[in-house]
């Protein structure tokens, strides 16, 4: 028996020198099919025709360890959109399998910086990653040139510098920076066609996110499915026009119980301009229920929040988050993380939640 257990040992401490010795090797074997996977993965080969949404950012403006800006990605087809571009976006896109050369273009919601302030990163990652000859479309209201201008000044330098570097076909100087969509923000009532080819079509319509102006949302429709986004407003009677009787309601949410409570803890640490800024956000935001009774209204075939405010990072704050949600809609309710991914597969009512 000693010898026996002396020779596992010994096999035990063999094994842990071998592998000690030789742990970089593996690890740059490894490093090179997780690569390789990235590379060459699909987000639309993996997937059933129809139409897909993936949250690569959850959450709003405040820090939150499982949700980064606002960032949503829109699969239909074979083509691949992003609906708002909040801090981390190109991080978050190639953690979720879309890497950033595949993005056709961007939809803005609003003009709050926390919506766009990933969208330069995303765009040169976009160029240099795909060698794309022209810049990325940008789609959003008035507004949208100013915000892409401002881009394409603050990345001049630094995408001459990729050029000369790489080479114009590494990095073709005409794919640098974006280019902007612009279109009229649309009055209560109607709604504009954005984009449409393939069997997609896109609709903007107004919401109310009051003194920032314009502020819209976004209605996907492919193949007799439906996805309707809402970027940030309030509740919106509006919305819920456009919203009717599609399957996947992708809606914002704000609890006002807990920013009381961080309202609360300004006041008691003496910072009144945490305090003024926690009862200042309350008027042009939904909470869980208002959109809850929106689903209700539309009947929506499922509930997804996001741009969570504020962050539920312990224990317990998800379910206070979402008190009274069920009794507003009976049907099924997301709480959405970094990663949460919905499928509507054409020719089905199947809502598929990963």
């Amino acid at each position: 028996m000693r010898k026996v257990l002396l020779a596992f040992v010994l096999i035990f401490v063999a094994v842990g020198f071998v592998a000690a010795f030789f742990r970089g090797p593996i690890a740059i074997r490894v490093m090179g099919a997780v690569l390789e996977r990235a590379v060459n993965a699909s987000p639309t080969a993996s997937r059933p025709d129809g139409l897909h949404v993936i949250l690569c950012g959850a959450g709003g403006p405040l820090p939150d360890p499982n949700r980064s800006g606002p960032c949503v990605v829109v699969i239909a087809g074979q083509h691949i959109y992003l609906v708002d571009a909040g801090s981390g976006a190109a991080r978050s896109l190639a953690r979720q399998g879309v890497q950033p050369p595949l993005i056709e273009a961007v939809f803005l919601t609003h003009f709050h910086s926390d919506h766009f302030d990933g969208l330069g990163e995303l765009g040169m990652l976009r160029w240099t990653g795909g060698g794309h000859e022209l810049p990325l479309p940008v789609i959003g209201a008035e507004g949208v040139a100013e915000i892409t201008g401002g881009l394409n000044q603050a990345y001049r330098l630094d995408a001459a510098y990729r050029t000369a570097h790489h080479g114009a076909e590494v990095a073709p100087p005409t794919g640098a920076g974006f280019v902007p969509r612009t279109f009229a923000e649309p009055v209560d009532g109607e709604a504009r066609v954005v984009l449409e080819e393939e069997g997609l079509r896109v609709t903007m319509f107004k919401v109310d996110h009051s003194p920032a102006s314009p502020a819209v949302g976004y209605r996907f429709d492919y193949k007799g499915r439906s996805v309707l986004l809402s970027g940030d407003t309030s509740k919106s009677r509006n919305l819920e026009r456009f919203a009717e009787g599609v399957d996947l309601l992708v809606h914002e949410a704000l609890s006002r119980e807990l920013m009381g409570v961080v309202e609360n803890m300004a006041k008691k640490t003496g910072n009144a301009r945490i305090a003024r800024i926690a009862v200042d956000v309350l008027d042009y935001h939904a909470s869980p229920v208002e959109a809850a009774e929106i689903a209700a209204a539309v009947g929506a075939g499922h509930l997804l929040f996001y741009h969570i405010v504020p962050p539920t990072p312990i224990p317990g704050l998800a379910s206070v988050f979402l008190e009274g949600v069920s009794t507003a809609y009976d049907g099924p309710v997301t709480l959405g993380e970094n990663g949460t991914s919905i499928s509507l597969p054409v020719g089905s009512d199947r809502i598929i939640v990963d």
